[in-house]
Protein backbone atom coordinates (compact mmCIF):
# COMPACT_ATOMS: atom_id res chain seq x y z
CA UNK A 1 0.00 0.00 0.00
CA UNK A 2 1.26 3.49 -0.82
CA UNK A 3 1.47 6.01 2.01
CA UNK A 4 0.44 9.61 1.35
CA UNK A 5 2.05 12.73 2.83
CA UNK A 6 0.38 16.08 2.14
CA UNK A 7 1.80 19.55 2.84
CA UNK A 8 -1.00 22.11 2.80
CA UNK A 9 -2.11 25.43 4.29
CA UNK A 10 -3.60 25.36 7.78
CA UNK A 11 -4.90 28.68 9.06
CA UNK A 12 -1.98 31.11 9.07
CA UNK A 13 0.53 28.23 9.01
CA UNK A 14 1.11 24.95 7.22
CA UNK A 15 0.22 21.33 8.00
CA UNK A 16 2.03 18.10 7.18
CA UNK A 17 -0.50 15.26 7.16
CA UNK A 18 0.17 11.55 6.90
CA UNK A 19 -1.93 8.41 7.18
CA UNK A 20 0.64 7.09 9.69
CA UNK A 21 0.09 10.00 12.11
CA UNK A 22 -3.08 10.63 14.11
CA UNK A 23 -2.54 14.41 14.09
CA UNK A 24 -0.97 16.75 11.54
CA UNK A 25 2.32 18.50 12.21
CA UNK A 26 1.65 22.26 12.18
CA UNK A 27 4.42 24.69 11.22
CA UNK A 28 4.52 28.46 10.80
CA UNK A 29 6.51 28.65 7.58
CA UNK A 30 5.84 26.90 4.30
CA UNK A 31 9.55 26.19 3.80
CA UNK A 32 9.69 24.36 7.14
CA UNK A 33 6.59 22.33 6.28
CA UNK A 34 8.06 21.43 2.89
CA UNK A 35 11.30 20.23 4.53
CA UNK A 36 9.41 18.19 7.15
CA UNK A 37 7.16 16.64 4.48
CA UNK A 38 10.11 15.65 2.31
CA UNK A 39 12.03 14.25 5.28
CA UNK A 40 9.01 12.21 6.39
CA UNK A 41 8.44 10.84 2.88
CA UNK A 42 12.10 9.87 2.53
CA UNK A 43 12.18 8.19 5.97
CA UNK A 44 9.05 6.18 5.21
CA UNK A 45 10.47 5.13 1.83
CA UNK A 46 13.79 4.18 3.45
CA UNK A 47 11.78 1.93 5.80
CA UNK A 48 10.26 0.17 2.76
CA UNK A 49 6.97 1.99 2.20
CA UNK A 50 6.34 3.75 -1.12
CA UNK A 51 5.05 7.30 -0.57
CA UNK A 52 3.13 9.85 -2.60
CA UNK A 53 4.10 13.38 -1.50
CA UNK A 54 1.75 16.26 -2.41
CA UNK A 55 2.34 19.99 -1.94
CA UNK A 56 -0.72 22.26 -2.07
CA UNK A 57 -0.94 26.03 -2.43
CA UNK A 58 -3.15 28.37 -0.39
CA UNK A 59 -5.79 28.32 -3.16
CA UNK A 60 -5.97 24.50 -2.95
CA UNK A 61 -4.14 23.86 -6.23
CA UNK A 62 -1.45 21.19 -6.33
CA UNK A 63 1.97 22.86 -6.49
CA UNK A 64 3.98 19.65 -6.88
CA UNK A 65 3.60 15.90 -6.58
CA UNK A 66 6.34 13.32 -5.95
CA UNK A 67 6.59 9.57 -5.51
CA UNK A 68 9.25 8.25 -3.12
CA UNK A 69 10.29 4.66 -3.74
CA UNK A 70 12.11 2.38 -1.29
CA UNK A 71 15.78 1.56 -1.93
CA UNK A 72 16.39 -1.05 -4.62
CA UNK A 73 19.38 -3.20 -5.43
CA UNK A 74 22.74 -1.90 -4.24
CA UNK A 75 21.52 1.68 -3.77
CA UNK A 76 20.81 2.29 -0.04
CA UNK A 77 18.90 5.56 -0.65
CA UNK A 78 15.21 5.96 -1.50
CA UNK A 79 14.36 7.44 -4.90
CA UNK A 80 12.21 10.60 -5.17
CA UNK A 81 10.55 11.19 -8.54
CA UNK A 82 8.63 14.37 -9.42
CA UNK A 83 5.38 13.75 -11.28
CA UNK A 84 4.33 16.37 -13.80
CA UNK A 85 0.72 17.52 -13.59
CA UNK A 86 -1.35 17.43 -16.76
CA UNK A 87 -1.18 20.63 -18.78
CA UNK A 88 -4.13 22.97 -18.25
CA UNK A 89 -5.09 25.54 -20.84
CA UNK A 90 -6.69 28.90 -20.05
CA UNK A 91 -10.06 27.63 -21.31
CA UNK A 92 -10.12 24.62 -18.96
CA UNK A 93 -11.37 25.06 -15.40
CA UNK A 94 -8.93 24.06 -12.67
CA UNK A 95 -10.38 21.67 -10.09
CA UNK A 96 -8.85 20.92 -6.71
Amino acid sequence: MMERVVVEPFGEGWAVRSLTADNPMILRRGADAERVGRDLALRLAAAGTPVQLNFRLRDGATAAKFVCLPPAGQNPEPLMIRLRPPAVTAEEPVTA
